[in-house]
């Protein structure tokens, strides 16, 4: 009788503490580290193999630095269709590559049901 009185006794005193550690505060979540954005150095200095870390390093440099090209001049054809159409209002104005093209686009049809 007593053993049961003692085994009774510690199985209420375990049911009694189980609550207590599921009560306990979920450990504090990991603050999420910001990943470095593709196409910078900090982005190259991640990867893992010595080649491909310094093929995007190249990259990298070599979009840095913009290649300087020397002024571009207008062909003398448009150069001269350009002043012939400024001298002539009523003339077609020559397309030139600066100007932009528009295309008409007609409406897309009403679906019906």
């Amino acid at each position: 009788m007593r053993l049961l009185l003692a085994s009774l006794a510690a199985v209420i005193a375990v049911a009694f503490a189980a609550p207590a550690f599921a009560q306990e505060l979920p450990a504090t979540p990991p603050t999420p580290v910001a990943k470095p954005k593709p196409r910078t150095a900090a982005y190259c200095n991640t990867l893992k193999t010595a080649t491909s870390r310094n093929a995007c390093l190249k990259r990298v440099h070599a979009r840095a630095i913009p290649k300087t090209s020397p002024a571009k001049t207008k062909p003398k054809k448009l150069e001269a269709a350009a002043t012939k159409s400024e001298g002539n209002p009523t003339a077609p104005a020559a397309p030139t590559p600066s100007t932009p093209t528009t295309v008409a686009v007609p409406p897309l049809p009403q679906k019906t049901i």
